[in-house]
């Protein structure tokens, strides 16, 4: 079995200069979480929303899940937007997909990929709504790139059709959803400028 002690060194390395840079940082962080913003995004390894976003931990609420979906079927995703939204009263959801993201370029192919083929399924479904205007793009880096913003959109879209979302704006919660697209080679994030304040 290989060793994962190197894990464990990094960790240690992590903490001792993090300790040595504010000594009060794991005693505040461990007795409070207030983040203002939720971020819904792809499970890509390239892609930590806290780095990207340049935040501290405790300031981003993050769940991830393949090509950022927020299916309306899915209780682990829901349940962290209403944590979210409900407990911690956060001002911001975030839905962010990323250029070149797998999920999206394996939702194009004709392949079977097994029991993630149900979840691809569901980009299927946003390439048929916008059909047309994919259609049109002929280079195919940029088709992705297209369907890339396209998914976020549908899913910035699902998270204001929620219940939770729904049931905030109602009660004049100030939260509002955005849509993002993070570009892997040059580490900048594109607002899609869908943002949402109210239903």
């Amino acid at each position: 079995m290989s060793s994962i002690q190197h894990l464990f060194d990094n960790n240690q390395q992590w903490s001792d200069k993090i300790k040595q840079e504010d000594p009060n940082f794991f005693k505040n962080l461990s007795e409070q979480q207030t983040p203002e913003y939720l971020w819904i995004g792809c499970s890509d390894s390239r892609v930590p929303a806290n780095e990207l976003l340049g935040m501290q931990p405790g300031e981003v609420f993050v769940h991830r899940n393949i090509a950022n979906q927020v299916i309306h079927t899915d209780l682990n995703c829901l349940s962290v937007i209403q944590f979210a939204v409900e407990v911690l009263k956060v001002k911001h959801v975030i839905v962010c997909g990323h250029y070149g993201c797998g999920g999206v370029i394996a939702s194009l192919d004709d392949k079977s990929h097994g029991l993630i083929d149900n979840w691809l399924h569901h980009i299927k479904d946003v390439y048929r709504f916008h059909k047309e205007r994919l259609d049109a793009v002929e280079d195919k880096e940029e088709k992705l790139k297209l369907l890339c913003e396209l998914n976020v959109i549908e899913q910035v879209a699902n998270v204001c059709n929620t219940t939770i979302l729904k049931r905030a704006w109602a009660a004049e919660q100030d939260i509002t959803v955005h849509g993002f697209v993070y570009n892997l080679h040059d580490g900048i994030l594109k607002d899609l400028e869908v943002s949402v304040e109210s239903n």
